[in-house]
């Protein structure tokens, strides 16, 4: 048994159905085995036998669209900084992958400047069209010129939806990397949606926000998209865009729309970054965001524009969550990721930033207006900082690890059990290195991730999935 399973004592707390083990477990003090695929042990990269990842027992993998090598057809260099990434069904049996890069700074556009939104910003989305062993068959920038694309989400109709994770611009001070915003030639801080085939147009949907939008999950019933805010400092909320006509009627995300952001019912400014009673269930509202796109006037300082729209919502008895990431809509329910939430760990240091768990995971119920949690970090020997989030065929989810030390891609079952799948190799140079992107190909036959670095690359992995959660 590894130390990623349920340890005794465990802080964790469930919902009813999915994840009800979860509860079970806490409450027993137990050990839950089961759900994971084996020890993990080095395997080589079948793309040149450097070990990368660290994997169990039949499992294989390949990277590819690594950083600094060339486009085909000469649109320049793949940047760097693999972040957030969704996989689509592409002809003859690849799979279209739309990927974000979190590339911070006005740093000069890559691709072709003529397309980028904003020249002077480095960051955006690359699109590939690969096999289900990471075998490259086509690759080019998709959109350019926007910045600190950190995550997003999957649209049904064939798009990818990509989240600028600052509100950096030439009307807002300097951020904490100290790049001179006076470069800049657009405002940031919004999302943009990505078709599968061919370029982006460079246009921001403004009434979803302008703050440090970290990922986006649809609801194709209701037709809302909902957003997390990672503000790594300060409080952050969760989020939901009203389009002003259905998407799926529409065909994409409409600009022109209401943003909402989640409080928890008859307890305005509910404070749920710190830990949480086990089997915790909370009534919800939404208070409506009357400025979604803020201007400023004065160059006010970076800290004061990225607070600006949260701080409507606070102000009229939004929740408080503490750095919200990753989010993943499945079977009617958003589930999203607190990375820094819950309750500080005996022998853990707190990490930095606002909040000072190892981490939450919550369960939105968009048809009933419930918000649940589903599971507690209780130390970081069991999860450390979760943020990417995607969900397997069978409704595992997969948490990417943001840890100071080892990182692994881990799995968390509907049964409440969690496991350790893979385990990043330490990158020579590169101690910050991290997973990033999962997600599962179409038939669930690869898993594709990213590992984010200045010299990151994306992963097919394969194998046995048969034999454990995923």
């Amino acid at each position: 048994m590894d130390r990623r399973r349920f340890l005794a004592g465990a802080v964790a707390a469930g919902i009813a159905g999915p994840f009800a083990g979860v509860a079970e477990a806490g409450a027993r003090g137990g050990v839950r085995p089961g759900g994971g695929y084996g020890p993990l042990r080095p395997v080589p990269d079948a793309r040149d036998g450097r070990v990368r990842l660290f994997l169990p027992e039949g499992f294989r993998y390949r990277s590819f669209g690594v950083a600094g090598e060339r486009f085909p057809g000469g649109a320049g260099e793949v940047p760097g900084r693999h972040d957030g990434m969704a996989a689509f069904r592409g002809p003859r049996g690849s799979t279209i992958l739309v990927r974000n890069h979190e590339v911070n700074g006005p740093v000069g556009a890559f691709g072709d400047p003529d397309r980028a939104y904003d020249q002077a910003a480095g960051g955006g989305t690359v699109t590939l069209r690969v096999t289900p062993y990471g075998e490259v068959l086509a690759a080019g920038p998709s959109l350019t010129g926007t910045m600190m694309n950190c995550s997003g989400g999957p649209m049904p109709w064939g798009a990818w939806v990509t989240c600028e994770e600052t509100v950096n611009g030439p009307d807002v001070g300097d951020d904490f990397s100290g790049g001179d915003n006076s470069r800049l030639t657009r405002k940031h801080g919004y999302v943009f949606e990505v078709p599968i085939s061919g370029v982006a147009r460079p246009e921001p949907i403004r009434s979803a926000g302008r703050f440090a939008h970290e990922s986006a999950a649809f609801d194709p019933v209701g037709g809302a998209l909902y957003l997390t805010e990672d503000d790594f400092g300060f409080p952050s909320g969760f989020y939901r865009y009203l389009p002003p006509v259905h998407p799926l009627k529409a065909g994409r995300i409409l600009d022109g729309g209401r943003l909402e952001m989640l409080a928890v019912r008859d307890e305005d400014g509910k404070d749920l970054s710190a830990g949480q009673p086990a089997g915790a269930v909370y009534r919800t509202r939404w208070v409506e965001i009357p400025e979604p796109d803020p201007e400023f006037t004065g160059t006010p300082g970076n800290d004061t524009a990225v607070r600006a729209v949260g701080a409507q919502g606070f102000e009229r008895g939004a929740a408080i969550f503490s750095r919200l990431e990753g989010a993943v809509h499945h079977h009617g329910t958003v589930y999203f990721v607190s990375t820094q939430g819950g309750a500080t760990a005996t022998g853990d240091r707190p990490p930095s930033g606002f909040g000072k768990g190892r981490g939450q995971v919550w369960a939105y119920e968009t048809w009933s207006g419930r918000l649940k949690l589903a599971y507690e970090s209780p130390g970081s020997a069991v999860l450390d900082l979760p943020d990417n989030v995607t969900a397997s065929p069978r409704g595992t989810l997969v948490l990417c690890e943001d840890g100071d030390g080892d990182n692994f891609l881990r799995g968390l079952t509907r049964r409440g059990e969690i496991f350790d799948f893979a385990r990043l190799a330490p990158v020579a140079g590169d101690p910050g290195a991290e997973f990033a992107g999962s997600t599962f190909g179409p038939g669930g036959r690869t898993l594709y991730v990213n590992v984010q670095s200045n010299r990151g690359r994306s992963f097919a992995i394969w194998g046995p999935w048969h034999r454990g959660g995923f």
